[in-house]
């Protein structure tokens, strides 16, 4: 009995201590670690990365690695990828080429992308946040679940506008097929395995998390105990396939709850959803005009911080991690092309990451955000995106530059640099 409880207590302090210098980013006592220490972070989203890394229409590996190698040299090391677009092509405002053609059908070179990017990702000691579906029409996503699942022809909000886009999608929420359908891609995604390195996905410390999709929504009140319910069986999916990585939910917050925010709670206190997510936008949540943009900052600023601070209160309650992993700010006087003005951008920015510095310095639960979003070395050709054209960090539905941060913006770069030596100096 004396060597049974002797072996039984060598093996739990060895998998404690296992677990203290786990190669993966984990969860302990609210916060992030990696390898043993603190992870505090500033990263951004590059959704285009998995088309960049592939050899197929899109794919350019020489970008792909120039713009990781600017990355990390800033100390940028935390990106959020799209894994890849659904249905059909030639499609206008949607992203191309996509990887699930059809239910189970896949573009292989889109997966030889991804698995290309997160070896050269794990090169470079970065990690990657991956989202799995989106309830918007640019990647496909719902619409696309939907349509398969016998619901029809589904509308996008170029032909009919937002309001009857959403009321279309809301109807996502209730479709069990729609539900096992994407349940299926998750199944197959999580089950790769790396063609470059020979590692499966499940074992790749270059994910930090699986996420259930891009600022996934109920879209109407009614649909609300539903759409808990599927993030729910879908954070319990994934956690069931790999117990590695963590797993996040991709919300806006409180906005991407019907402005319910007892419901963003729900869906953050389950137990396979590991840590917390928000987005904030200013400019397209009207708090600012466009002409007026650096004018107007004080108020974007104001409703920032409010809206940081009531998703916070919950997130201690919860003790879980808190991340923004999208925001943006237009560039002055509402223009794209590279090397206009960023004075709003940067004074926002700035301001956003005082917010998360100061909360995160004093303990708190605000550990990391991502900006969006990365056009590095893009040079784009037409205001909307057209086929050939070189990614940024706006998807086909968005002007191109619109809320892109290229390598030439050196005012932004700065702002970006100063953050990230702060958080940086947190993790020692």
């Amino acid at each position: 009995m004396k060597t049974t409880l002797l072996t039984l207590f060598t093996i739990l302090f060895l998998n404690a201590c296992a677990s203290s210098q786990s190669p993966f980013v984990t969860v302990q006592d609210g916060h992030f670690e990696r390898q043993g220490k603190p992870y505090y972070y500033v990263g951004t989203n590059l959704w285009y990365g998995a088309i960049l890394g592939s050899e197929g229409q899109g794919g350019n590996r020489d970008r792909l690695c120039k713009e990781l190698d600017e990355m990390k040299r800033m100390g940028i090391d935390n990106l959020r990828i799209l894994v890849g677009s659904d249905g059909e092509r030639g499609i206008k405002t949607k992203v191309e080429p996509t990887l699930q053609v059809s239910p189970g059908v896949y573009n292989d070179t889109i997966l030889a992308g991804l698995d290309y990017l997160l070896m050269e990702m794990g090169k470079r000691g970065m990690v990657a946040v991956l989202y799995l579906n989106n309830s918007w029409e640019w990647s496909g996503g719902y619409g696309f679940y939907l349509e398969h699942a016998g619901a029809g022809p589904q509308p996008r909000p170029d032909d009919v506008g937002y309001p009857a886009y959403m009321e279309a999608m809301s109807k996502y929420a209730t479709n069990k097929r729609a539900h096992e359908l994407f349940y299926n891609h998750v199944r197959f995604i999580l089950s790769r395995t790396n063609r470059y390195t020979g590692v499966k996905y499940t074992d790749d410390p270059a994910i930090m998390s699986w996420q259930i999709g891009n600022e996934p929504r109920a879209f109407s009140k009614a649909a609300l105990p539903a759409f808990e319910q599927w993030i729910s069986e879908s954070a319990a999916l994934i956690h069931s396939l790999d117990d590695n990585h963590l797993v996040s939910v991709g919300s806006e917050g409180a906005w991407g709850c019907e402005n319910d925010l007892g419901v963003w709670e729900h869906i953050c206190a389950d137990r396979n959803v590991d840590y917390c997510n928000i987005h904030l936008w200013p400019y397209n949540w009207s708090w600012v005009k466009p002409d007026s943009l650096v004018e107007m900052l004080p108020i974007a600023c104001q409703n920032t911080k409010e809206y940081i601070d009531c998703h916070l209160a919950i997130c201690d309650r919860l003790d879980k991690p808190l991340v923004m992993e999208e925001f943006g700010y237009p560039r002055d006087g509402f223009l794209f092309a590279r090397g206009t003005p960023t004075v709003g951008r940067d004074g926002y920015y700035r301001y956003v990451f005082s917010l998360v510095a100061e909360n995160a310095s004093q303990g708190g639960h605000f550990a990391g955000c991502n900006f969006w979003g990365w056009g590095g070395f893009a040079r784009p050709r037409h205001e909307q995106w057209q086929v050939g054209d070189d990614y940024t960090g706006d998807p086909a539905q968005e002007a191109q530059g619109l809320n892109s941060v290229f390598a030439s913006d050196t005012t932004t770069l700065a702002v970006v640099r100063e953050q990230v030596k702060r958080m940086k100096d947190m993790n020692r």
